[in-house]
């Protein structure tokens, strides 16, 4: 027989009794295989934190222009943008001390009230948002800006991220499998957990607080930048191979 025939066959069955031993081997081995997945997505929803701040020695007199300006701004914001989502929170009042006053045994006496409430905006409208934050601080000092995912968005996304670790998990079985010298489809899978569910927004902006104006007046509008979340998962599965 040809020496080249006779190498071809040798490597042949040495290549089969490999595979034939691997596979033997391996059989009912147990595998524990990790997988993760990553999913990125614009943001479209914008949450803002306005509030309103007065300080007047009469009470009322502080109270009153709080209450006033509350009105006057949320109708500013709903003349911007109609659909937005406001929510009034965290109405405050507490007297104002001097610092260098000599109480003499006796109660200190405060020189002030300080009076004030937050308003909280959720909107989608985010191309309209620099003119609604502006219409805003005519009478409002922006308090605190997050970008996000509306509830649609996020349980789209949430399903793209189950989909991508599921099939980074898929690949990774055929690797572990052909390293194992067996075929992917001698794979069963017995168990899958999905945990370490993880939410990554970026380009959120940077809080900012500043007294709210004594009168309305003209606004140059803000520039913002929503930027995306990132949503990760991992997951653990159980491979036995038969």
């Amino acid at each position: 027989m040809n020496p080249i025939k006779n190498l071809i066959l040798g490597l042949s069955l040495m290549l089969a009794a490999a595979l034939s031993f691997a596979q033997a081997s391996t059989s009912g081995t147990l595998v524990v295989i990790p997988a993760y997945g990553e999913v990125k997505q614009a943001n479209d929803q914008a949450n803002l934190s306005f509030l309103v701040e007065e300080q007047d020695r009469d009470r009322a007199a502080a109270v009153s222009r709080v209450n006033l300006k509350m009105t006057q701004g949320m109708a500013l914001v709903h003349r911007a943008d109609p659909q937005a989502i406001l929510t009034t929170r965290g109405y405050y009042t507490y007297p104002v001390y001097p610092d260098d006053q000599a109480h003499n045994g006796k109660p200190a006496q405060p020189v002030a009230w300080r009076v004030g409430q937050y308003l909280d905006l959720r909107t989608t409208d985010l191309d309209g948002l620099p003119k609604t934050v502006a219409a805003a601080q005519q009478l409002m000092a922006l308090n605190g800006l997050r970008f996000g995912l509306s509830d649609g968005a996020q349980k789209k996304l949430d399903a793209a991220r189950i989909e991508a670790t599921y099939q980074n998990l898929i690949e990774r079985i055929a690797a572990v499998a052909r390293a194992m010298g067996r075929n992917p489809a001698d794979a069963v899978l017995e168990t899958v957990e999905f945990d370490g569910a993880a939410m990554l927004p970026e380009g959120v902006a940077p809080k900012m607080m500043m007294r709210a104006m004594a009168a309305p007046a003209p606004i140059a509008e803000p520039d913002f930048e929503p930027g995306e979340t990132t949503l990760t998962m991992q997951a653990t599965a159980r491979v036995r191979f038969h």
